[in-house]
């Protein structure tokens, strides 16, 4: 069955992966990015040529108008059946008593503010009270939330622990409107979130030190977060599923 998705972050990394698989199998795709049209562009075409419908949709998470009006546009796609908050930043790894606040101000503005806003506009989207079909969101933590990035970013590592508890509590709250919520913790993947922090090479570097013996990719994340929109997942709420390679 076809599905309109709205997935934030979609023009690299995991939302990028995530997006082209929805494509493939023929749904309707809101490709959210921030900054980088050209890629998010470059997303969009690779949906089409695969048989799915797309669109790019600027905006940034963490300001609620522009959240307001990513939702609007992509339900011009289509009445919405998920949502992926998977947009998300990380800064240069450090020592918590060597960062300033609008290091962190920024970490929790876009990681834990924008993934609630959006999950809120996700119900209201989605809600049957609210004239919607119920459906799927899928929120990207990560195995930091856990690990707790010491050393690196326990500020990024707290956004995440954020997410853990969102799923788990608006699971509860929105099932009654026919909406599923789980979290979904990726471990090591190779993409560019890493580089954005300074290390370019972490997840390779780090990856032979899971039990699976290497870094994941970001379309082993992207077919999780399929399943968890897909109808195969049908009985799975409030899940905080670790793609970690055993991490």
């Amino acid at each position: 069955m076809s599905k309109t998705i709205l997935i934030t972050g979609a023009s690299r990394g995991i939302g990028r992966s995530a997006a082209i698989l929805a494509g493939q199998r023929g749904w309707s795709v809101g490709v959210n990015y921030v900054g980088n049209k050209a890629a998010a562009d470059q997303v969009v075409n690779t949906i089409i040529s695969a048989g799915g419908k797309a669109k790019a949709i600027q905006g940034d998470v963490a300001v609620e108008a522009d959240v307001l009006s990513v939702f609007k546009q992509a339900a011009e796609l289509g009445r919405l059946d998920g949502v992926v908050v998977n947009a998300g930043i990380v800064a240069p790894g450090s020592r918590l008593m060597d960062m300033d606040a609008d290091r962190m101000r920024r970490i929790f503005e876009v990681n834990v503010l924008g993934a609630y806003l959006c999950a809120r506009e996700a119900v209201r989207y989605l809600a049957r009270s609210r004239g919607g079909n119920g459906g799927s969101i899928v929120l990207l933590s990560s195995a930091a939330a856990r690990l707790g990035g010491p050393g690196e970013y326990v500020d990024y590592a707290g956004s995440k622990g954020a997410i853990d508890t969102l799923a788990i509590g608006l699971s509860k709250e929105v099932g009654p409107e026919g909406i599923r919520v789980n979290a979904l913790r990726p471990g090591l993947i190779e993409t560019d979130i890493h580089a954005s922090g300074g290390q370019p090479d972490r997840a390779q570097r780090l990856g032979v030190t899971a039990p699976l013996g290497r870094a994941g990719t970001a379309d082993e994340v992207g077919e999780s977060i399929v399943w968890l929109l897909s109808d195969a997942s049908s009985y799975v709420t409030g899940s905080i599923l670790d793609v970690t390679g055993g991490r």
